[in-house]
Formats: C-alpha cells, structure tokens, sequence
C-alpha cells in the first residue's frame, strides 16, 4: 500500500471514537498476582468474522433471480464500501478504481460536471462552493446550499460518492437539483448542463493604488509553482499591497497550504500543528524560511465557502497578526486525511489527524472569524459589487 499527500479536504467535523485498549480489573494492584489481573482484549485485534458474507454471497449465487446482475467485482466493492461506511465519518471512505480516477483529476485541476465542491454536513449534502466560471456558478448555486434531491432522488439516502457520480456526467447532459437555501422560503429547482472544467489555480489582478488582488481556487499539485509566478510579478512591481483571496476555496493538500504560507511568515515558524490518535506521532510543521512577500502588507479575503487548507492558511496569518482577515467566518474542517493506493487501483481515503492552528486553536466546527466582518449578498452580487474586496482595497489604502 503506498501512501500519497495529505489531504485536508471534504468539510465536515472529525467524528470521535473511543477505543478500549484494555483495563485492569482489580481494586488495588498486586504484581505477584499477575495471572489474576483480568484483561480485556483489544477489539481493534480481533480478525474479521466473515461468514455472514461467504454465506449471503453462497445464497444469492444460488437463488438469486437475475444471476446477470451478480457481478462479483461490483458486489466485493460494495461490501468494502458498507464496511468502511460503518464508522460514520463520511471523510473516511473506500474508493473504487473508477472513483480514485476521478479524485485524482480534480485534485489536477481537470473534470466533467457542473463544477461545484460537495460535503456532508450535519448529515446534509451541501455546498461548500460553486468553482468558479462553472455550471453550478453560472445557473446561481451557492456555498451553503443544501442540495435536497438529484434527478428526484432524495440526497439523504445516499452517501457522498454516491452523490457526487449522480451529480457528474459527461459534458452536454443535463442534471436536476432541488435546493435548499437559508432564509430562503420555498425548495430552488436547477436544471444545469455539465461540461468539461479546467480550474486555474491561481489568478492574479493589478488593481489602482499598486495593489494585487491575488485568488487561489484550489490547493492542488500546480498551486505552488503558479504562486511562485505569481510572486515574481508582485516583487517586480514593487506592490504596496496583496490581497490573498481564499473565498470559495474548499482545500486541497495540507503540503501545499503549508507552501504558501512559507511565503508570508518569516523564519521557521510552525504553519500548523497535527494531533493524532497516538499521541507520540502528533507533530509541528514548520514554514520553510523563504518568505519572500514576508514584508508586504496584506489582507486575507475569506467566507463560508473557505474550508480545509484555506482555513490553515487563514489561521497561520491571523495567529500571528501577519495580516487580517475579511469577509464571513469560514466552513470548519479541521480534520485530515491520508490516501492509500490499493493494488487494484482502488483507494482508502482515511481521517488519520486534526490539526491546529500555531496557536493550537481548533476550528472543527466552528471555522475562523475574520477580523473584520463583511457581508457579500445576493443584491451585491446581481449589481456587480463586491464590498468585501473593496473593504481589503480601503484597509491596504489607509495603512
């Protein structure tokens, strides 16, 4: 099994478990009476009934009606996928070959669908943002939407991935929501056309006073190298401002988070911190010491959309006062994921962390409140306004 990044996405709270790793019955303990000390066995040790299943699969074999539609490969997965389901976390998920394929190209920037960021919220399929230039953007989807049904289908009644391949389809087809949204009376109905997405990672904006507006939409392989780009640019230009916009931005790589903020902290500073269940495998990680823009004043534009490796970028710079955040208080994913490659090309996508930000505050939950509050409504949108990057403009201007 061969381990790739660490992610830091999807976008809801790390579910707790507890695990009995063994206790001593005895009302005081006497080491020469050792072999009476009772000791429960650690379930996580136990091997795996299976005959439940060897017998069902026997039967099925035997007596199903339709024997076409015993496909074993298909059947094989899915009792994998029932059996990492039964934790509970929807971060943690088994991922056929087809699925780990499709993970991977939007990890890459490149999918076929209506360009929207899905998670499950309070057991609720939501939005955490539309992509921008997308689909889903142009017809008026919105984070926090909770997505009710897809093609008449109720959302609560599948899980995740089951939801996200409904959603997806090749380019030119036709998909249905029913949506709900806050504050919002009656159910939305969308009707969108998927097509093919490319995601630019990064964008880069002059604006009037020597100001760069700076947006990341996503924290993927090519983030980094298009950011160093992005730096020769501001450096060159001698900016007396940056405005770095993580709005809508649901994550990406925690390595890749941790790349961009060595670029704004000087020194070997801790970017965030990672607790594990085996406390002696918790760690710190250091920003890298470059921090080329270490110097230049700068504004962080956040809102409900900004989760995951927004979020650590958001909370190293507000930890240490580097600049200010605007806009709404973010989503609240604290929690992180590993991906293992099986042999067959399948995958296990696996909470192994929370992490913390320097200051080893938690947002799990709860997201990051920017320092200064600024609401974006759908009246601002329609007449084209954006009070949110004006109040980052005015704030640079006035230092």
């Amino acid at each position: 099994m061969n381990s790739k990044k660490s992610l830091v996405v999807g976008i809801l709270a790390l579910s707790i478990f507890t695990f009995t790793l063994g206790w001593i019955s005895a009302q005081s303990y006497d080491p020469t009476k050792l072999s009476e000390v009772e000791v429960s066995p650690d379930p996580l040790q136990r091997p795996l009934g299976v005959r439940d299943l060897d017998e069902v699969w026997a039967r099925l074999r035997g007596n199903y009606y339709d024997a076409k539609k015993l496909a074993q490969d298909k059947l094989e997965y899915g009792a994998v996928k029932g059996f990492v389901g039964g934790i509970g976390d929807p971060y943690t998920v088994f991922m056929t070959p087809e699925e780990s394929k499709e993970f991977g190209n939007d990890l890459n920037g490149q999918l076929e669908g209506i360009g929207a960021q899905l998670e499950v919220k309070n057991g609720k399929l939501v939005v955490v943002t539309p992509l921008k230039g997308s689909p889903a953007e142009e017809v008026g989807i919105k984070a926090g939407d909770v997505i009710y049904k897809i093609d008449g289908a109720l959302s609560q009644e599948m899980t995740l991935y089951q939801a996200v391949s409904k959603i997806r389809g090749a380019k030119n087809t036709q998909v249905k929501l029913i949506i709900i949204r806050e504050n919002v009376p009656k159910p939305l109905e969308f009707t969108i056309t998927r097509r093919e997405i490319t995601i630019d990672t990064i964008t880069l904006k002059k604006l009037d006073g020597d100001i760069y507006h700076l947006a990341i939409h996503q924290f993927n392989d090519h983030t980094n190298s298009e950011f160093q780009n992005a730096i020769q640019k501001i450096l060159l230009d001698k900016s007396k401002g940056l405005i770095v916009d993580v709005r809508g931005n649901g994550g990406g790589y925690l390595e890749t988070s941790v790349e961009i903020i060595s670029e704004f902290i000087s020194g070997q500073k801790t970017a965030v911190i990672i607790k594990r269940r085996d406390v002696t495998k918790n760690e710190t990680i250091k920003t890298g010491g470059s921090a080329k823009l270490a110097d230049i004043p700068m504004v962080v534009l956040v809102d409900k959309g900004s989760a995951s490796a927004s979020e650590i970028l958001a909370g190293a710079i507000q930890d240490y006062k580097r600049g200010i955040l605007i806009g709404e208080k973010t989503f609240g994913k604290g929690s992180v994921q590993e991906i293992s490659d099986l042999a067959d090309g399948a995958s296990l996508r696996m909470t192994i962390a929370k992490w913390f930000t320097p200051l080893d505050r938690t947002i799990d939950e709860t997201g990051i409140t920017p320092d200064q509050e600024v609401p974006f409504t759908d009246k601002d949108a329609a007449a084209g306004k954006d009070p949110q990057l004006d109040a980052a403009v005015e704030y640079l201007r006035n230092r």
